[in-house]
């Protein structure tokens, strides 16, 4: 490529050159409502559990069938002692047992299919209570990350395994093959992140949700992966992509003008709308595919994460959105490695990964290591390269000075 190869004209330099100085054009002030809680619908409604009945079965095939639980010999003698009460009182209902009858009770012979079911009875309770010891042995090793949100309704505990079971089968029809650059016949690897580079600072100037940065990459690469664009055209479908995204995820959308803008008026509104159009019947609207956004949230809670090392996870894979090559990971094990990366970074260890973030991730030590390895390579030269959108974005006192902390260098030894 010749020396216009990077270039996508003069928006990147000025709004890089004023990043760089720290006097960047100031955006349009844009409405940053919070999400709010949405209330319960039908609070009043009573969900009532069906009565239980029980029934009394005379034949004994169709009672050593029924049988749940184990009979004992003084409640078999209750029984009889009530239902002799009940012949004489003539009442459907139960009849109280005095001690004097209770006691005449105890000495009626109890039928053999009794004795039979209560001693295989007491033979399975003592083989429940050995299973039940070695399963909290190996239970205690993983603990239940939803018990505190069970009374969440937004947690949505009892359908949270569901919900990600369904993300794991889905996430390979996010997943763009790590070679669709050999279709675009006027746009490279280097230029794709740059635009990703710029998005994320566009990103952060806009105050936008951690959840429209990672779709917004995700439009981008099926999109692409799809169509062949021109060079002239790239920034136009970067973004079309975010606009859509802030549609998709954002409560305060930022509108069409403000893109112009930020654009430096590179395109014009009806290109825009041209492009988001394009864009949409491309991916035959589908939005919601899983990003490594769903799935980082999911493992830092069963990391048990703090501010620390959320941030820093959340820099580790920021850093692979601009990389071209880290598509060749999963968005599931980019998600993991990117938490397993920053956990050894803060404890200077590579013994982390817990058997509840095994358990919740699906992934071992072993099986994030070569993704993990690669995060330490861009995390030790994001200061340095010619892309520093991320470092600069997570140096900053927001973010938690996040930057400070030095690269697991150890892991590139195992």
């Amino acid at each position: 490529m010749g020396a216009n190869e990077n270039s996508f004209g003069p928006w990147f330099t000025q709004f890089q050159a004023g990043l760089g100085s720290g006097e960047a054009k100031q955006a349009p002030q844009l409405s940053q409502n919070g999400r709010r809680v949405l209330g319960a619908i039908n609070e009043n409604i009573i969900i009532g559990a069906p009565g239980i009945q029980t029934n009394i079965v005379k034949n004994d095939a169709e009672h050593n069938k029924n049988v749940l639980n184990p009979v004992t010999r003084k409640y078999a003698a209750q029984i009889v002692g009530n239902q002799q009460k009940q012949s004489l009182n003539g009442s459907g209902k139960h009849a109280a047992v005095s001690i004097e009858e209770f006691e005449d009770a105890k000495d009626i012979e109890i039928p053999m299919y009794v004795r039979q079911t209560e001693a295989m009875m007491e033979e399975i309770d003592l083989m429940d209570e050995v299973g039940m010891e070695m399963e909290d042995i190996e239970e205690n090793q993983i603990m239940d990350i939803d018990i505190c949100d069970m009374k969440n309704e937004l947690a949505v505990a009892e359908y949270i395994d569901d919900i990600y079971s369904f993300y794991r089968k889905s996430e390979n029809a996010s997943f763009v093959a790590p070679t669709y650059m050999l279709g675009q016949p006027d746009i490279n690897e280097r230029m794709r992140a740059i635009l990703i580079d710029w998005l994320i600072e566009v990103h952060y100037k806009f105050e936008l949700m951690e959840e429209t940065l990672f779709l917004t990459v995700s439009l981008i690469d099926r999109f692409l992966e799809r169509r062949a664009v021109a060079r002239k055209e790239l920034q136009l479908v970067g973004i079309t992509a975010m606009l859509m995204a802030c549609k998709y995820e954002e409560v305060s959308v930022p509108v069409v003008t403000d893109f112009i803008y930020i654009s430096d008026k590179a395109y014009t509104r009806q290109e825009i709308l041209d492009m988001e159009r394009l864009m949409l019947n491309t991916l035959q609207f589908n939005m919601s595919l899983p990003t490594p956004y769903v799935f980082i949230r999911r493992f830092l809670k069963a990391a048990q994460s703090d501010k620390k090392l959320e941030l820093l996870s959340f820099f580790m894979i920021e850093l692979c959105l601009v990389e071209y090559e880290m598509l060749k990971f999963q968005p599931s094990v980019l998600a993991a490695a990117a938490i397993y990366t920053a956990m050894c970074t803060i404890e200077r260890s590579n013994k982390q990964w817990s058997k509840t973030s095994e358990w919740h991730s699906k992934y071992t030590e072993d099986q994030l290591l070569e993704c993990a390895k690669m995060m330490v390579k861009l995390h030790d030269k994001s200061a340095t390269g010619k892309l520093t959108g991320v470092h600069r974005k997570y140096s900053t006192a927001r973010f938690g000075y996040t930057t400070s902390c030095n690269p697991a260098q150890f892991l590139l030894s195992l």
